[in-house]
């Protein structure tokens, strides 16, 4: 029987991408079958690791700080997300996040059309 859970993460783990996750709605969490959503710290200076996700797509939505994102086959696109506002990034897209502060921490919510989302993600060599 399914049930209306409330999760609370516990602990912070570190993902592919190399950056902290605090692990909240999963398939491993609450049995979710087509849905996860996290909460990302990218620490001041820090960047992910250039990456993409395998068949599904990514929300986010800034809590706090300014982040660029660089996309692309040879990340050769750019965009920035400041505090309040949302990205989308479409699957299979190369992607890599950098914190554009070098004193604070950044932090979003991360919201995925897939309920074990790190068993899909793919390291990637920009071309």
């Amino acid at each position: 029987m399914q049930e209306v859970q409330a999760i609370r993460p516990d602990r912070e783990v570190l993902t592919r991408q190399s950056l902290p996750y605090f692990i909240g709605i999963s398939a491993q969490t609450v049995g979710a079958s087509g849905l996860s959503m996290h909460l990302v710290t990218i620490p001041p200076g820090a960047k992910s690791e250039p990456h993409y996700h395998l068949g599904y797509e990514t929300g986010i939505y800034v809590l706090a700080g300014k982040v660029l994102t660089r996309w692309g086959t040879k990340l050769e696109n750019e965009v920035i997300s400041e505090t309040g506002e949302f990205l989308f990034i479409p699957a299979g897209i190369p992607h890599q996040a950098v914190n554009l502060s070098a004193s604070e921490a950044a932090r979003a919510v991360v919201a995925r059309n897939h309920p074990a989302e790190q068993d899909q993600v793919r390291p990637y060599r920009a071309a």
